[in-house]
């Protein structure tokens, strides 16, 4: 016997380490958060048994390296768990029901908020409901019902509290939305969200912490060990902090602070002054990757190089001028830290290869993933390559993809939509691309986006099936190159002694199951630093 033992010992089918030439083992040790030891033989590390020991006698299952979800906003999913659950809707009326018996049991006056994660495409009228269908549900509460992270719709008591009228000048980057009769509709797209966010108040400290709780349980419970959130507020990293503390949260955080409305280099050196009270994070449960910048719109604005498929007079939206980004950007990295900014559109992936390349020659010497780019949607092959010669990682995100082909059709049409996440083309040039789900606009789960990049399914069908990767690729993007993303390949994305023990046990090898079986396929038991972090350890 060892000197001290294991903490946990796992005996397997299969342990794959995803250490490249390394044969499966059958059993692994943990002491403490860290991996001690391996065994090719289920029974070879029987002697690091102790009374405190907890072992899992596992001989059909198979273990991986728990994965990191890249790009995604469990801060949305935490709030999402205390708000009104219109993503169960399948049509308008439903949807405004559930808004009205929520109105019924919230005193008047009192804002109501819906959960975020739901497309118009599946309700039956396959539309968002209007600022006066919300009247009909709740006129005497400001209602906001959120659809990800780039669009709103609000009734008319909301606009009212936000003095948004007819008159109101549409802020650069954003649309206030009117009907075919040139009136208000509610709807508000990307740098007119502020005009009526800013008025929301902050949920009460227990809430966001039993929210994060929540979220990230449901995170774990697909094998999902670390997210990296791209939309994280210094009042949410507060929260974060806060769940950390009360030991609430099922997975690692890596947040992306959002300067989404910052118009200045002195507002972005604001944001930074206060970002430096967290630089020093050694907690590896919670830490600030770096800053969040968004240059172009989501699914309705993305700015493209030639003109949408459903109105040839409109190409994208840029949220942000490309001289000030450079400023801004440079801003950040004299202070250390890394950047990752939002460009969806092929003209938006130009332009932030522009303003990374101006920003590069300024800053010679810069560490390699200082500058990231997130999504890279419809990147093309000669972006592709420039992207690489710069060195800039990239971040996908398939079941974006899956989840909104068909909204995107609309837009784009077919030939665009097929181009979206070109993964083949990235691995291919061996670029620096990790994985995600973009929750809540994708949904999360760590083997719906492995069988969504090996397929290239989505919900109306094969869309670009040239670029699709293998099985086994799919396991790099989300393990081994997604701890590169996060500078914590020495800690995390293997499985080999003095490496954090976070892994994932699946009562089948997900590389041999069926592609239906795969895609809803959750672990019996997520591991993170050798803690059960899933609450029974089944799903």
């Amino acid at each position: 016997m060892t000197d001290h033992g294991a903490d946990l010992l796992i005996r397997a089918g299969a342990v794959h380490t995803l250490v490249p030439g390394q044969a499966p083992q059958r059993a692994l040790a943990a002491r403490g958060d860290r991996i001690a030891a391996l065994s090719p033989d289920p029974n070879g590390l029987d002697d690091w048994v102790s009374s405190r020991t907890s072992v899992h006698d596992l001989p059909g299952a198979t273990v991986l390296p728990a994965f990191d979800d890249t790009h995604t906003h469990l801060i949305f999913a935490a709030l999402g768990a205390h708000d009104v659950p219109v993503h169960q809707a399948r049509t308008i009326p439903e949807f405004l029901d559930l808004i009205r018996q929520r109105a019924k049991a919230t005193p008047e006056g009192e804002w109501i908020r819906t959960t975020t994660n739901w497309q118009e495409l599946n309700l039956a009228e396959r539309r968002m409901p209007t600022a006066s269908e919300l009247d009909r549900a709740a006129d005497r509460h400001p209602v906001l019902v959120k659809r990800g992270g780039h669009n709103d719709v609000v009734n008319t008591y909301a606009l009212r509290l936000a003095g948004i009228t007819e008159d109101t000048p549409v802020p650069p980057g954003g649309v206030i939305g009117r009907d075919a009769d040139g009136r208000l509709d509610g709807r508000l797209i990307d740098n007119a969200l502020p005009l009526v966010e800013h008025l929301l108040p902050a949920p009460n400290l227990s809430e966001r912490i039993d929210g994060l709780r929540l979220a990230s349980s449901q995170y774990a419970a697909t094998g999902i060990g670390t997210v990296r959130d791209c939309a994280v507020s210094p009042a949410d990293y507060a929260a974060l902090l806060a769940a950390r503390e009360a030991g609430a949260l099922s997975t690692r955080v890596r947040a992306l602070i959002l300067a989404f409305d910052l118009t200045s280099t002195a507002q972005v050196e604001d944001l930074l002054d206060v970002m430096e009270d967290w630089r020093n994070s050694s907690d590896p449960w919670l830490r600030v990757w770096g800053v969040k910048f968004l240059l172009d719109g989501g699914l309705e604005a993305g700015a493209t190089e030639e003109p949408y498929a459903c109105d040839h007079t409109f190409s994208g939206t840029l949220t942000t001028e490309p001289d000030a980004l450079v400023e801004a950007v440079k801003a950040v990295v004299r202070r250390g830290w890394r950047v990752g900014t939002h460009a969806y559109g092929d003209r938006a992936v130009r332009i932030l290869l522009d303003v990374y390349e101006r920003v590069l020659e300024r800053n010679p010497g810069l560490p390699a993933g200082t500058l990231v780019m997130e999504h890279g949607g419809l990147a093309g092959s000669e972006q592709r390559a420039r992207a690489v010669a710069l060195g800039i990682p990239v971040t996908i995100q398939q079941p974006l993809l899956h989840d909104t082909a068909e909204v995107e059709e609309g837009f784009w049409g077919p030939e665009r939509v097929a181009r979206l996440f070109p993964a083949r083309g990235w691995v291919d040039l061996g670029a620096q691309v990790s994985a995600g789900s973009d929750f809540p606009v994708g949904r999360f789960g760590a083997m719906r986006s492995v069988w969504g990049m090996t397929t290239r399914q989505t919900v109306i069908g094969v869309k670009g099936p040239e670029q699709a990767i293998t099985y086994d690729e799919a396991l790099t993007l989300h393990t081994t190159n997604a701890a590169r993303l996060c500078g914590e390949e020495m800690l995390r994305g293997t499985l080999t002694p003095g490496r954090l023990a976070d892994l994932a046990v699946w009562d089948r090898d997900p590389a041999h199951c069926p592609d239906d079986t795969l895609r809803d396929l959750n672990p019996t038991h997520t591991f993170i630093g050798g803690l059960l972090v899933t609450p029974t350890g089944t799903q």
